[in-house]
């Protein structure tokens, strides 16, 4: 996918299509980090690591799990 940078006042931004930051479960509150390596452009959401280990968790418990959540829910 290619893509041109848009004017925003005296700066340069670019559009993020929604199925990209649907994705990365990014919106527009969603803090970004910004990095390069000198030739790519590197934009990835920043994640409380807790918060993000926190979640992975519990979703290896919900589906280690799934049958025993699925008894106790009848």
């Amino acid at each position: 996918m290619q893509k041109k940078l848009t004017a925003i006042g005296n700066s340069l931004g670019i559009i993020i299509d929604r199925p990209i930051l649907e994705l990365l479960r990014i919106n527009k509150d969603t803090p970004l980090e910004v990095s390069t390596d000198g030739e790519a452009l590197v934009i990835r959401p920043h994640r409380d690591e807790r918060a993000e280990r926190v979640r992975r968790a519990a979703l290896r418990v919900a589906e280690t799990r799934k049958a025993t959540f699925e008894k106790l829910a009848k």
